[in-house]
């Protein structure tokens, strides 16, 4: 699957990101959503990072699905998602 980087103000919080796209003359919304998550927010804080995003990610929307893992700081990990309609089409579209 190709990819396009599009640059995002960042944020301190949740961002809902929508964008419309043509592939091959057929046009789709593409969900997308960036949420920051803090290490202070761990359930376990003594566990190692993984296992962190691994628990906090257990908790989540199942409407939407991990996309990427950003590089985390010191303070959080930022996680984009992608709603699972958008992830189909995608999908579709690299067949």
């Amino acid at each position: 699957m190709s990819h396009i980087v599009i640059p995002i103000p960042p944020s301190d919080s949740k961002q809902e990101i929508e964008i419309a796209v043509t592939i091959n003359n057929r046009q789709q919304q593409l969900r997308y959503r960036v949420e920051l998550f803090y290490w202070e927010d761990c359930a376990v804080p003594a566990a190692h990072r993984a296992d962190c995003i691994s628990e906090m990610l257990s908790h989540h929307d199942p409407d939407w699905t991990v996309y990427f893992i950003g590089a985390p700081t010191d303070k959080f990990v930022p996680i984009t998602f992608i709603s699972k309609e958008s992830r189909q089409f995608l999908q579709k579209s690299s067949v």
